[in-house]
């Protein structure tokens, strides 16, 4: 299968069409259709387990997929070369290579194979952190190694960043700070940014667009301005009135009470869908916690 869009081909950092993939008889990956644009803070929530490493990994040529193909800045991504991964950095979840040296020994080494390696970028942000270059990888707090995997990741002056969980084990106030540089690098270098993570607030502060991956599929993927104009919560007293399936459902919740509230989509020119026979039907817009909460109910 060969993705024929020539823009998707040539010009998006990261991109992918149709993947599936699965472990055994458990199905992960379900026809997963995916761009990253130029310069887009790209956030990728999904609840534990939901795949979003796998879809990571894949994307990034690291697991062959069942079927389907990805793309990074128009190569296939099970044949990267090395023109191609120098523009691309990648901080998995838990950053465990190089153990056994100094953070001082691995980033002078990593840097060997960069042209573009910021090495005083380096040096000022181990400082802020109060991390020694003299400490040993392997001695290091998590939040500390997920810090020098970000460093590494960031003095590379990437084109494409693809982050795993990058705040998984850092604190609320690290966190903040991770989100902060990235923004900063995005603004200064046009950076591409792709992260998954499950803290839906992360998302807030710094994504321009969102997917949210579920049951194997991508439920929603939309600019984040572009949210509350696409997706909305259709409660209504009764489901009496509502057909087995509302065009634009994404999920469908019963409440004790017998009422049920949708969560319907809308493509754009087009209209919210009216129930006339429902009394008291309401539609409001959610935020992207709510939107979370209740397509994976």
């Amino acid at each position: 299968m060969v993705i024929d869009q020539r823009t998707s081909r040539e010009q998006d950092p990261l991109s992918c069409l149709e993947l599936r993939h699965g472990f055994g008889d458990r199905k992960i990956l379900e026809g997963i259709t995916l761009r990253i644009p130029r310069g887009a803070v790209f956030g990728l929530i999904g609840s534990n387990g939901a795949g979003k490493s796998t879809l990571i990994r894949i994307l990034l040529g690291l697991i062959r997929p069942d079927g389907g193909e990805s793309r990074v800045f128009g190569c296939d991504s099970l044949e990267l070369d090395d023109s191609v991964k120098q523009r691309l950095a990648y901080v998995p979840q838990q950053p465990e290579a190089f153990q056994w040296m100094k953070v001082g020994e691995m980033l002078d080494f990593i840097g060997g194979f960069y042209p573009a390696w910021d090495a005083g970028y380096v040096d000022k942000m181990l400082a802020r952190l109060a991390i020694s270059r003299g400490a040993k990888l392997s001695q290091l707090s998590p939040g500390e190694r997920q810090n020098v995997a970000l460093i590494r990741a960031l003095a590379t002056q990437p084109a494409l960043l693809v982050l795993d969980e990058p705040a998984a084990a850092l604190d609320p106030a690290a966190r903040r700070e991770l989100l902060r540089e990235i923004a900063g690098r995005v603004g200064e270098s046009g950076t591409t940014v792709f992260f998954s993570t499950h803290i839906v607030t992360d998302l807030e502060r710094v994504a321009s667009h969102v997917a949210l991956l579920h049951g194997g599929r991508l439920m929603i993927n939309a600019p984040m301005d572009d949210l509350k104009e696409t997706y909305a919560r259709l409660t209504l007293a009764s489901e009496a009135d509502i057909p087995a399936h509302l065009a634009g459902e994404l999920s469908r919740r019963r409440h004790p009470d017998g009422s049920v509230s949708l969560v319907i989509e809308r493509r754009p020119g087009e209209q919210w869908p009216v129930i006339g026979a429902s009394a008291g039907s309401t539609l409001e817009s959610l935020s992207l916690e709510d939107l979370f909460v209740e397509v994976i109910q």
